[in-house]
């Protein structure tokens, strides 16, 4: 009879306890879906500003072109008293950029770039030409690395890289070698990379299997086409160079599509006095001192001036005017930041982006 009238209490009990699991079941279930509504929506924030972010440097990257071009149309020497060569500092974008906020709100949005003279710095495409190593520019690149404190030794081994990463010729002792070669050869192809022969049957019977595994190795290794050099921390692929000896050389070197000459007016006393046997860095750092008081016009001038140390075959290796410049951008909106780095080559009036990489 007692246990008959404590049964009302059990059920009632169990009652509250099944209401608890409910309403903590449904407190659960809305703060997931209100988590995955947040995530939701600062993820496609976060995409939103990203696209800002590139249209804005995209509009950047064309605004550097136009000054380009315009400093074509004025200039036929680059110096770096120009316009295109002073910095963009901090430029806030409140009435350029919608960040989402409402009017009575400052948008955290800026900008901030520069240009600079790519043809200011060695171009390692220069140690080769069509997969043949230059002594003369390996000579340079030594003495550069040799004024940055580096193994000098680095440089033919840098450069035989350079040569195996570029398309041959094809050898030729005369005219029509080529095509005949070709002809009698139909493994042979016109970039100069030989495919396999086919033996005849005395050397095949001559050749014993591990001659046989050997020259297939070789000729397996002959049509290897190793990637183009496209930036600088490739030379981490060379033998004796670490991050540390990248950093030393990023403001030095670079690497460009085409081999160029490097432009006295904006180049530094490293790479201009690696650029002249027997010139110091500190004569070269008199040169750019005057230089930057009053920029060379042409070979002509730049050896009058100084005709006792620039040779007459320096001309090969100097210019005044550049066709390369590298980009650099920052945009920063709200509290991310995108920073983009782009080639920029100028033919004429015509301006083309060669590459962008995004950080």
């Amino acid at each position: 009879m007692r246990a008959h009238r404590n049964w009302p209490h059990r059920q009632r009990g169990v009652a509250v306890v099944t209401a608890l699991l409910l309403t903590t079941l449904a407190i659960t279930i809305v703060a997931s879906l209100f988590w995955q509504q947040q995530v939701q929506v600062r993820s496609i924030e976060n995409q939103r500003f990203q696209l800002q972010k590139k249209w804005v440097l995209r509009g950047a990257l064309d605004w550097a072109g136009l000054i380009l071009r315009e400093d074509q149309r004025t200039s036929q020497v680059d110096h770096l008293g120009e316009p295109w060569a002073v910095n963009l500092g901090e430029t806030r974008l409140d009435q350029y950029v919608e960040n989402g906020r409402s009017d009575s709100d400052d948008s955290d949005a800026s900008l901030t770039g520069q240009i600079s003279d790519a043809q200011a710095k060695f171009n390692l495409t220069n140690l080769a030409n069509n997969g043949v190593v230059d002594p003369h520019a390996v000579a340079i690149f030594a003495r550069l690395l040799s004024n940055l404190r580096l193994d000098p030794s680095a440089a033919a081994r840098v450069a035989q890289q350079v040569a195996l990463t570029q398309d041959k010729l094809p050898a030729t002792d005369k005219a029509g070698d080529s095509t005949k070669a070709g002809a009698d050869n139909p493994g042979a192809t016109s970039g100069g990379i030989v495919g396999p022969v086919k033996s005849t049957s005395s050397d095949s019977a001559a050749s014993s299997p591990q001659e046989s595994r050997a020259l297939l190795s070789a000729n397996l290794i002959s049509e290897v086409q190793f990637l183009r050099f496209s930036q600088i921390e490739d030379l981490l692929s060379v033998p004796g160079f670490s991050l540390d000896s990248i950093l030393k050389l990023r403001n030095y070197v670079t690497v460009l599509p085409v081999n160029t000459k490097v432009n006295v007016n904006t180049t530094s006393p490293e790479v201009l006095s690696a650029l002249f046997e027997h010139l110091s860095t500190t004569e070269a750092a008199l040169m750019i001192a005057a230089r930057d008081r009053a920029y060379f016009l042409d070979f002509a001038n730049f050896k009058q001036s100084y005709s006792d140390k620039v040779p007459e075959a320096a001309g090969n290796d100097v210019d005044f005017k550049t066709s390369y410049f590298v980009i650099n951008g920052k945009v920063r909106l709200n509290h991310s930041l995108l920073e983009v780095n782009a080639l920029i080559e100028r033919n004429g009036q015509k301006t083309q982006v060669l590459w962008i990489k995004e950080n």
